[in-house]
């Protein structure tokens, strides 16, 4: 059920870990509520511009996202607007050229690999339907865009199910920074983690950053 703030709040607090029964339906909920939203182009414009102002003191020049599904904010348009001002540095300082990264499943050990994307990029789709980028380079992000179904304290995600980000932080050295991409409304206080869970380094949302606390 919702709160007065429009969270995701179970009808009970538990007092063990979320089953994955009780994630199952934060999750089914959270989504449901995301694809049927009636002031989508707002909260994007909102998130877009939260985005737009938390990267501009990152030192990144390689930064990994993902192509929207399900009703998940766009990360994409912001990011192109990142990468836009990297060229205009170019012109004057001699920065380094922006790149922008997609992810792609490893069918073997279930991880992602980022693949160099732009606007305009011949596009495929992958296994589970998503598209992704076609005969391009492989980046390695210094910085990852998360989509999060849901979020909770201490910067833990409530993801899909599948591992796909808990396996790949877990493999990659040196890790690459962190970043969940959220609508407010999908803070979940009940939250709690579990054993293999990473917790992401800051998460942004409609509303501004809400993790970690300033």
């Amino acid at each position: 059920m919702d709160n007065k703030d429009g969270q995701c709040v179970p009808d009970s607090a538990p007092s063990q870990p979320a089953s994955g029964h009780r994630k199952a339906g934060w999750r089914k909920a959270l989504i449901d509520k995301r694809q049927s939203l009636a002031d989508r182009a707002w909260r994007n414009d909102l998130l877009q511009r939260v985005m737009r102002v938390w990267l501009i003191d990152r030192p990144d020049a390689v930064i990994g996202a993902y192509w929207p599904i399900k009703g998940e904010f766009d990360p994409l348009p912001a990011l192109f607007r990142w990468q836009e001002a990297g060229l205009e540095e170019d012109a004057q300082s001699a920065a380094r050229q922006r790149r922008i990264g997609l992810p792609v499943v490893n069918k073997i050990d279930k991880t992602l690999t980022f693949y160099s994307w732009y606007p305009g990029c011949p596009m495929e789709e992958d296994a589970f339907g998503i598209p992704k980028p076609k005969d391009t380079e492989i980046i390695q992000p210094t910085l990852i865009f998360v989509p999060c179904v849901g979020f909770g304290p201490g910067g833990y995600r409530l993801g899909y199910g599948g591992g796909f980000y808990d396996r790949t932080l877990a493999s990659l050295r040196p890790k690459p920074f962190t970043v969940g991409l959220a609508y407010d409304f999908g803070h979940v206080p009940e939250l709690e983690p579990e054993p293999h869970d990473v917790p992401l380094d800051a998460i942004l949302t409609d509303t501004g950053v809400m993790w970690p606390k300033t």
